[in-house]
């Protein structure tokens, strides 16, 4: 049954490919969220039972994933700038999240951002992830040496089934 839980948590992770830590006010994955509304004059869609499933993914994971919080925006009425959107994500996260990724396709279309962030001995990720007129975010706070243990658990499993010697 844990297995079934941790799997469906992850499933649903890499559906919506966006990671979120609520950091209240202004700023963090609500101010994020509410100045795209603004700017863009849109409405984000919320995952309806998010608490319940950032519960139940804490749990599966043992504590390993939590905060879990997901926001996701269709049909945008004007084409998205990926610089305006960088800038308007790392003003409302502020200085202690550190962009590790920005990938911009050629015709800049479509945008990823992951924003890290060290919370003690977790860390926090901040997923945006815009395609088209479609753009997803998700905060998420890991516990990076709990996944890496579970992580190696399965890549031993995984080694232990090939007997291909």
């Amino acid at each position: 049954m844990r297995r079934f839980v941790f799997g469906f948590v992850c499933f649903v992770a890499l559906l919506i490919p966006v990671g979120v830590l609520a950091a209240g006010g202004e700023g963090g994955f609500d101010g994020v969220v509410q100045s795209i509304e603004m700017k863009y004059h849109v409405r984000a869609t919320r995952i309806p039972f998010m608490g319940l499933v950032s519960l139940i993914s804490r749990k599966a994971t043992e504590g390993g994933v939590s905060k879990l919080h997901v926001a996701e925006f269709d049909d945008f009425s004007r084409a998205m700038d990926g610089d305006e959107l960088n800038r308007m994500v790392e003003q409302k996260l502020g200085p202690e999240w550190e962009r590790v990724i920005r990938e911009t396709s050629r015709s800049g279309a479509s945008q990823t951002l992951i924003f890290m962030h060290p919370e003690g001995n977790r860390m926090g990720l901040f997923v945006l992830d815009a395609r088209g007129h479609e753009l997803d975010v998700v905060q998420v706070s890991v516990d990076p040496n709990h996944l890496n243990q579970k992580i190696g658990e399965y890549a031993r499993h995984e080694h232990d089934g090939d007997n291909s010697e």
